[in-house]
């Protein structure tokens, strides 16, 4: 029999006295899996843990998924409790999800939750719950290292909400999903999010199914309408190429850190790439143009047009370090709608190399190699260059354009570049293997940004029906 254990400890209960409660976990472990669990009372503490010690001493096998001996569970399966099924999807799911991913089926789950909590005594507050949730319960890797403070929180959500075959009554169903999708004023929320909190819990639920907990997935039978949600790009938020320039000199006027940014600000303008893409850029990434000799001062010289190229395979989203696997604020991994290993080029503009070499010259790698780093060598904070673009837009733009979406975001560089490319009249096709887009996406997505098209096609159409 798989994933059962006859290695196991008991350790002494430990007492967390604190401002409200007083906690008393029992704490133990099956081969190398540590386990707790917080009770309320020192006799309820006792007598589970010397249940555990029994059976230890028995012999029996201990299960490794629940911690607990595999006889407890021999009898007919009880209706599972919403907290037990959540955290057991979000284990099922953790070994494949990125990073990014857990994150979102915390947060969706966390959402989903208030409506499966039983109105027990002693109920914490509904922040110190959205953090134990969010924080511990739905987080495979951290949820046994909780902090004293949470135990108390965790152990009254283990006893305390409802079984999910509730979610078997349309009604209750209904209010979950209503939750799920709006915000914690009771607003819908942004549309993105209200497809992605219900298409996580979609999916929660049709383990359910597959566990033989729900006959069916219960959302099946509502009607929901999804919220409308543009993917178009606001043409207002796209700077122009003298714009570019003038905040650019913004950063680079900046210090500390400024001047190592502008590089990485120019990258993201005149080669199109994600911030979490130019993040992760190594010197073996980027191929610059070879010099040229001069025959009369026998030097070395750069073509002023001369272009080069950007080759990568790798992007570092800022996710979290609680839900990476190496306790890292970025995840390495590949880039976004490629497979593991696949590459990307970029083109490199003669004023982006020259940016390059600049940087290159007065800011030596970072580990591995990599280009853009913070001011102390290491990784480069998001905060870090978020911060240096609002500066820069505020001492460059005016009062109107500060508090307008011009520019607003890091990520409007990328916006910005991709929309020069096709105004400048570069074949869709070229511009979206560039960009690492489908063609049909990056048309969807910057249809409003091409200009000057409308009067070419009325003087098409004109030219047509004859006129003039």
């Amino acid at each position: 029999m798989k994933n059962i254990t006859y290695d196991v400890r008991v350790y002494k209960t430990e007492v967390y006295r604190g401002a409200r409660l007083v906690t008393h976990t029992v704490r133990w472990k099956t081969a190398d899996k540590p386990w707790k669990r917080p009770f309320r009372n020192a006799a309820q503490a006792d007598t589970f843990r010397g249940e555990l010690q029994s059976a230890a001493r028995k012999g029996e096998a201990f299960s490794l998924l629940t911690g607990e001996p595999v006889s407890w569970n021999r009898t007919e399966r009880p209706d599972m409790s919403w907290y037990d099924f959540a955290t057991g999807y979000v284990d099922m799911k953790w070994k494949r999800a990125s990073a990014g991913y857990r994150r979102d089926i915390a947060r969706a789950l966390t959402a989903a939750s208030p409506v499966m909590l039983a109105a027990g005594r002693g109920k914490p507050s509904d922040k110190e719950i959205r953090k134990a949730l969010t924080r511990w319960a739905f987080n495979t890797k951290d949820r046994n290292s909780s902090s004293v403070e949470d135990d108390p929180v965790l152990g009254w959500l283990r006893g305390n909400t409802h079984p999910i075959s509730m979610l078997e009554e349309a009604a209750t169903m209904r209010r979950m999903l209503d939750v799920a999708t709006s915000k914690l004023d009771g607003k819908p929320a942004a549309a993105s999010t209200a497809r992605r909190n219900r298409a996580i819990l979609f999916n929660a639920l049709d383990y359910a199914v597959e566990l033989k907990l729900l006959a069916a997935n219960p959302i099946q039978g509502l009607k929901w309408q999804a919220p409308k949600s543009s993917h178009e790009v606001n043409r207002d938020c796209v700077v122009n190429p003298a714009q570019a320039r003038a905040l650019l000199a913004a950063v680079a006027a900046q210090k500390r850190s400024g001047p190592r940014l502008v590089a990485f600000f120019a990258v993201l303008y005149f080669a199109g790439l994600r911030p979490e893409e130019a993040v992760d850029l190594r010197t073996t990434n980027v191929i610059l143009p070879a010099p040229t000799g001069n025959e009369e001062t026998k030097e070395r010289e750069e073509s002023p047009d001369a272009w080069g190229e950007l080759r990568f395979r790798t992007a570092a989203p800022d996710v979290g370090k609680e839900w990476t696997n190496e306790g890292t604020q970025r995840e390495s991994r590949q880039l976004k709608h490629r497979a593991e290993g696949e590459s990307r080029t970029a083109p490199c503009a003669p004023e982006l190399v020259r940016f390059l070499r600049c940087h290159l010259a007065s800011f030596p790698p970072g580990k591995d190699g990599r280009l853009f780093t913070g001011v102390k060598g290491g990784d480069l904070p998001t905060i870090t260059y978020r911060r240096a673009w609002d500066k820069a837009r505020a001492s460059v733009l005016t009062e109107a354009e500060y508090a307008s979406p011009l520019g607003k975001r890091v990520y409007d560089l990328r916006h910005a570049c991709l929309s020069t490319w096709l105004n400048a009249g570069v074949p869709p096709t070229q511009v979206a293997a560039w960009a690492g887009h489908s063609v049909d996406v990056l048309l969807k997505i910057y249809a409003k940004c091409i200009v000057g098209q409308d009067e070419t096609a009325k003087r098409r159409i004109s030219e047509a029906l004859g006129e003039g």
